[in-house]
């Protein structure tokens, strides 16, 4: 693959260019530091969690009788907090589950779209007030590209009609309505890529099974991944991504070399979700998230593709870290009484976040030392909060003690997070034991195994026990399809042309 090429400037809708090589501030702090791991920047992390929660695992498909629209995924964002995670439902596209969800509180928002808004949707947003719109720029979510071959196609035909609609509200309107791709730091593709292979979840397969070539489940898992996302989210065909931009109103994008531009862009952050998701391998018959607790005691799990799904979002979070060193991310989410018009059935989100230094501050004062170097008080364990702490701090919605509250984090909780955990109410954590019982230098992990208070799903090998727990449970619809060898090396042809 071409390298993410980080000189192109970007262009947003309005073809205003953006600055590239300037290392974004944090969600956390306002200093630019330099010399710090790259980091993916605030509107590519919501951009990737939005195309990822437009494949969140639903039990029946998306799909509306007399509704081109398919699957959508948004982000709701204020002020850098994230304050909701939603994909369409039967019922509702991605837009008007917002509304509905959050009404007046959409005023002065971010929204990020896996798809851009139909004109039912658009009207309502602008009419909240919401301070922009971002949406991905391939197919629309009215399905511009079916029917294209023919003309006289009546669903075609609406489609058009929509996107006018949609090109007159966003003319007329005050949201910024726009595509917000940022290219990446030159090192980010090789990044994502090592910390992926090193997370704790193939560390734990690697401690299992000493002979077991790790880095080879990883390739695999990335080949499956690209093709069903290069699928999903590009157009290959230059001409159709072309004419689509066209009816998007994103003439701009037409001409050169912002076309090549946007499409390595796009293909780049494609490479980034499928090495964040291949870091958690789809091992349907190997491995899961099982506690090891008694059966009957507590709520039933999720069903193992929703919490792959929630820990992969919280891998994406960990790509934000300020840590100079270790990336973890944190997500909680709490199971409502009834089902919701969301996509994700009862499942509404309470909070996010990653490990970074205090807000406000310019972490490059801090110390960033690790355990490595010598001098204690130069090391940075005293001064960055953790993904746990974080979610817990910028949560958008109350922990309530008669709901199922589940947190799903992408390493063992520390000794300082853990009674956090369980004076918080949360019910339920997913997570890796990598580091349960263990005291590594400046952190201990000594009383993840004492906190009874919350039941924990461990990654782990299934077994007899675990097979039987899973029969009696509802399933959800898997969000992929797996592929021959032969697709995967053509997926992986156009993801390096």
């Amino acid at each position: 693959m071409a390298a993410s090429d980080s000189r192109w400037p970007c262009r947003d809708g309005e073809g205003n260019r953006s600055i590239p090589n300037v290392r974004e501030t944090g969600v956390q702090t306002d200093a630019k530091v330099q010399g710090q791991e790259p980091r993916l920047s605030k509107s590519n992390l919501f951009t990737l969690l939005s195309l990822w929660m437009e494949l969140f695992p639903k039990k029946e498909a998306c799909q509306r009788e007399n509704d081109p629209a398919g699957d959508s995924g948004l982000v709701v964002v204020h002020e850098h907090r994230v304050l909701g995670l939603h994909c369409s439902s039967v019922q509702l596209h991605a837009g008007q589950v917002a509304v509905v969800k959050h009404g007046p509180r959409l005023k002065g928002c971010d929204l990020y779209f896996s798809r851009k808004p139909c004109s039912t949707c658009l009207k309502m947003l602008i009419n909240a007030g919401v301070n922009r719109i971002s949406y991905w720029p391939g197919d629309a979510e009215i399905g511009l590209l079916s029917g294209r071959r023919d003309p006289a196609d009546s669903g075609h035909q609406e489609a058009l009609l929509d996107a006018t609609a949609a090109e007159r509200l966003k003319s007329n309107s005050r949201p910024h309505i726009c595509v917000l791709l940022q290219p990446l730091d030159s090192t980010m593709l090789q990044s994502v890529d090592q910390t992926s292979q090193t997370c704790d979840f193939l560390g734990k397969i690697a401690a299992d099974n000493p002979t077991l070539d790790v880095a080879d489940v990883f390739r695999k898992e990335w080949w499956n991944n690209s093709g069903d996302f290069l699928e999903k989210f590009f157009i290959n065909d230059e001409e159709q991504h072309m004419y689509v931009l066209n009816k998007m109103g994103l003439e701009n994008f037409c001409v050169e070399p912002n076309f090549s531009n946007l499409r390595q862009h796009m293909r780049n952050l494609i490479r980034i979700l499928a090495s964040v998701a291949a870091s958690v391998p789809v091992l349907q018959d190997e491995y899961g998230f099982f506690t090891r607790e008694p059966l009957g005691t507590g709520s039933p799990a999720l069903p193992q593709d929703v919490i792959r799904h929630c820990v992969i979002q919280a891998r994406l979070l960990a790509c934000r870290t300020e840590d100079p060193k270790v990336g973890v991310g944190a997500v909680i989410w709490a199971e409502g009484k009834q089902s919701q018009c969301d996509g994700t059935g009862r499942l509404y989100l309470v909070g996010c976040g990653y490990n970074a230094y205090p807000v406000g501050s310019q972490y490059a004062e801090y110390p960033q030392m690790d355990h490595k170097q010598k001098e204690r008080q130069n090391r940075k364990y005293r001064y960055i909060l953790h993904a746990e702490q974080n979610a817990l701090t910028f949560r958008s919605a109350e922990i309530k003690e008669d709901e199922n509250t589940m947190l799903f984090v992408t390493k063992c909780p520390c000794d300082e997070c853990v009674p956090l955990i369980g004076c918080a109410g949360i019910k339920q954590i997913y997570t890796t034991d990598l580091d349960s019982n263990k005291v590594k230098h400046d952190i201990s992990y000594l009383r993840f195994d004492k906190l009874n208070s919350v039941q924990r799903f461990i990654w782990q090998q299934k077994s007899a026990r675990h097979t039987s727990e899973q029969a009696a449970l509802p399933t959800a619809n898997g969000c992929m399809k797996r592929r021959d060898k032969e697709t995967h090396f053509q997926c992986n042809k156009r993801l390096r042309s």
